[in-house]
C-alpha cells in the first residue's frame, strides 16, 4: 500500500485512493508516448534537443503527437521547454528536476519489460 502525507502526518492509503492516484499517474503519463519521451530527454541531459531532433530519434511518432505530448508534458512541469534569442528563434526541450521523479519509475518498467521479453521468447 502507498502512502499519504499530509499536515506532517503520514497514513497508509485506502483502497479507492491508491487507484485514484494510479489514474492520476496515468491520466499525466500513460498513452504510447509520454514515458518514452521522458525516458528519451533523462537519457539525454546533457544535449540541446530540438522538436526536430526528438522527431527523428523517436520512431514511429507523427509531428502532431509528438507536438501534442510535448505541450502536455510541459504542462505536467515534466519538461522544460527553453527558446533561445537568436535571429532565428530556436526551441529546445529538456527534463525538468520535477521530471526526473519519474526515472526511477521508467527505470522499472525498461526492466519489467527487459524481463518479459525474455520470458515469453523462451
Amino acid at each position: 500500500m502507498g502512502n499519504i502525507k499530509k499536515n506532517g502526518n503520514i497514513r497508509e492509503a485506502s483502497c479507492d485512493e491508491e487507484l485514484r492516484a494510479m489514474r492520476d499517474c496515468l491520466f499525466v503519463i500513460g498513452g504510447k508516448w509520454k514515458l518514452l519521451i521522458l525516458r528519451y530527454l533523462a537519457n539525454r541531459q546533457h544535449l540541446e534537443l530540438n522538436y526536430t531532433k526528438i522527431l527523428q530519434d523517436i520512431s514511429g511518432i507523427s509531428p502532431k503527437v509528438l507536438i501534442k505530448e510535448l505541450k502536455d508534458l510541459e504542462q505536467n512541469q515534466l519538461i522544460c521547454r527553453k527558446q533561445n534569442n537568436d535571429k532565428v528563434p530556436k526551441v529546445f526541450y529538456s527534463i525538468s528536476e520535477y521530471g526526473k521523479t519519474v526515472i526511477p519509475l521508467t527505470e522499472n518498467i525498461v526492466q519489467w519489460g527487459l524481463d518479459h521479453r525474455s520470458k515469453i521468447t523462451e
